[in-house]
């Protein structure tokens, strides 16, 4: 697991916390704030701030906005992704528009992998 307290990052994920995008806003309070799985917002792992994470899960939610189909981001995100992957984790890429387009379908895709990751620990003990 990432160092999960970078000191420098704290104030920024606080922040962040705050002014949540709109679609943000709807999955936590509409959906994952009430997960049977516990999810944090705005997490600090390592040298990064990550939307959504459940550590009983070991997942991680990303929502992307346009900006993250730009090129460099794509880079960018990539790199993100191999360094949280590392420990373990498992990431999912979710774009701001099936938020708005397809929320049940969102939220049921995220059950799908929140119970494949717990019954894979399960599997493992």
């Amino acid at each position: 697991m990432p160092q999960t307290h970078n000191k420098q990052l704290v104030p920024l994920a606080k922040q962040l916390r705050k002014e949540m995008t709109k679609e943000e806003r709807h999955l936590w309070y509409d959906f994952l704030r009430s997960h049977p799985a516990r999810f944090s917002r705005q997490k600090v792992l390592g040298k990064y701030i990550v939307d959504f994470y459940s550590a009983k899960a070991m997942l991680i939610i990303e929502l992307d906005g346009s900006q993250h189909y730009e090129k460099s981001n794509i880079l960018k995100d990539e790199e993100r992704t191999a360094f949280l992957k590392q420990y373990g984790l498992t990431v999912i890429r979710i774009p701001n528009n099936e938020i708005h387009n397809n929320f049940r379908g969102v939220c049921e895709y995220i059950d799908r992998i929140v119970s494949q990751s717990l019954s894979q620990k399960s599997a493992d003990f």
